[in-house]
């Protein structure tokens, strides 16, 4: 079985969704697994309607009509028959959205952001879905939150893999293209979310429970690239990596792959393919289990608006092991992502992404032991393979905070 994931940018658009649906033709006596993300922005507008229902009612409504006329501008350009059904399997979502809203009573912004942030997926699928009827195109739309069970971590939900791999397995025996969510799953009661971008997870996710022989990720770029093109020029195509090689650029940020999909799918020796949607015969990317990277160049990953923290003893004692563990357990606690480390005798420095906006109760309980300061908004820069020009790029015209290399790695920190 072959396991297939589509983001937002594939089915931004009524061509978007044909285009899609193109692609599928080719593999429909294959009958993949087919994952679907929320529609262009779409998780954008709803983060917007979460945070209208808890902090701003005045401006539900409008936010809720932007979603709605989004969507019914593509599904009128797809469907030309006004009496087709999926006008009303949309409404009706549309509806249960609104219900969802009216009904909530829970301040947590978590829980609400879970409950609400899966109807972009619920809509793009059905859409899809229903597309292919129209083309004659035999597939079975999903509830993935049938099939993914999850803890009740909600916006980072984990994964109970035991349960999950129980409820997909029988999914081998279908004989029909499968059309199903990303990013979300279910604690047995609500609906929960594996974390943003968490739909290649998703994939990993089937691949693992079916035995799949590939999972491909389809983007709008040509595969997995050497550099981010919206910071560097001319980036360059990865032909191939290693599982292992390609967690590394996971891990440091590389945007083309999430830093969880990997795992699954080194376990069971999945073969991994990014390739564009756009060029759908172009040969794109391959990760496996063979070692190196093709062809051997610098990689360059940058995260902007992280926050560089810097710790150091009150009475100018040694960070100890006891400090890091009291350092890490805080950090922990507030869901803070680490995405370096240096440390000194006396100090102990961090760069960190504040997902979850506790940057200020992190500080606060640094503060009873510590003496600390912060610089908000810096850029973390990471080259994998670097060599002297690689370097020398990187640090042009830059106002370096914090540096850090290793054999293969180097990694600065500027503002």
């Amino acid at each position: 079985m072959k396991v297939f994931k589509f983001g937002g940018a594939s089915v931004k658009d009524a061509e978007g969704v044909k285009n899609l649906s193109e692609i599928l033709k080719q593999y429909s006596d294959e009958y993949p697994v087919v994952i679907v993300s929320a529609m262009g922005k779409t998780t954008n507008a709803l983060e917007v309607i979460v945070s209208n229902v808890l902090y701003n009612k005045a401006e539900l409504e409008a936010s809720i009509q932007v979603v709605i006329d989004y969507h019914n501008t593509i599904i009128s350009e797809l469907f030309l028959d006004v009496n087709h059904p999926v006008f009303c399997v949309v409404k009706t979502l549309f509806d249960a959205l609104k219900i969802t809203l009216k009904e909530n009573t829970s301040t947590d912004y978590n829980f609400v952001y879970d409950q609400i942030i899966g109807f972009g997926e619920l809509l793009s699928t059905t859409i899809v879905s229903q597309y292919l009827n129209q083309l004659k195109v035999q597939n079975t739309w999903l509830d993935v939150r049938d099939y993914i069970k999850t803890d009740s971590n909600y916006r980072r939900a984990n994964v109970d893999w035991d349960a999950t791999e129980q409820l997909i397995k029988p999914l081998k025996q279908n004989h029909s293209i499968v059309v199903t969510q990303g990013f979300l799953g279910s604690d047995f009661k609500s609906t929960t979310t594996l974390g943003r971008e968490g739909s290649d997870y998703t994939a990993a996710i089937f691949a693992y429970g079916l035995d799949a022989e590939s999972v491909t990720i389809w983007k709008d770029v040509p595969g997995v690239l050497n550099a981010d093109p919206r910071y560097f020029s001319e980036p360059k195509l990865l032909e191939q990596l290693s599982y292992t090689e390609a967690i590394e650029l996971a891990f440091y940020g590389a945007s083309v792959i999430h830093p969880k999909t990997l795992q699954p799918l080194q376990k069971k020796g999945i073969t991994l393919y990014v390739k564009s949607f756009l060029n759908p015969k172009a040969k794109g990317t391959k990760i496996n289990a063979q070692l190196g990277i093709t062809p051997k160049i610098p990689c360059y990953i940058v995260k902007k608006q992280d926050i560089l923290i810097c710790i150091s003893s009150l009475d100018f004692s040694y960070i100890v092991e006891e400090n890091i563990s009291d350092i890490f357990n805080i950090l922990h606690l507030f869901k803070m992502k680490v995405d370096l480390i240096q440390n000194s005798a006396i100090s102990f420095s961090i760069c960190i992404e504040d997902v979850f906006n506790n940057l200020e109760h992190v500080l606060d309980h640094f503060r009873v032991s510590y003496k600390v300061s912060h610089v908000s908004n810096v850029s973390l820069y990471t080259v994998r393979h670097y060599n002297t020009d690689a370097l020398d790029s990187i640090k042009k015209d830059k106002d370096i905070l914090l540096q850090q290399r290793t054999q293969d790695t180097l990694q600065i920190v500027t503002k």
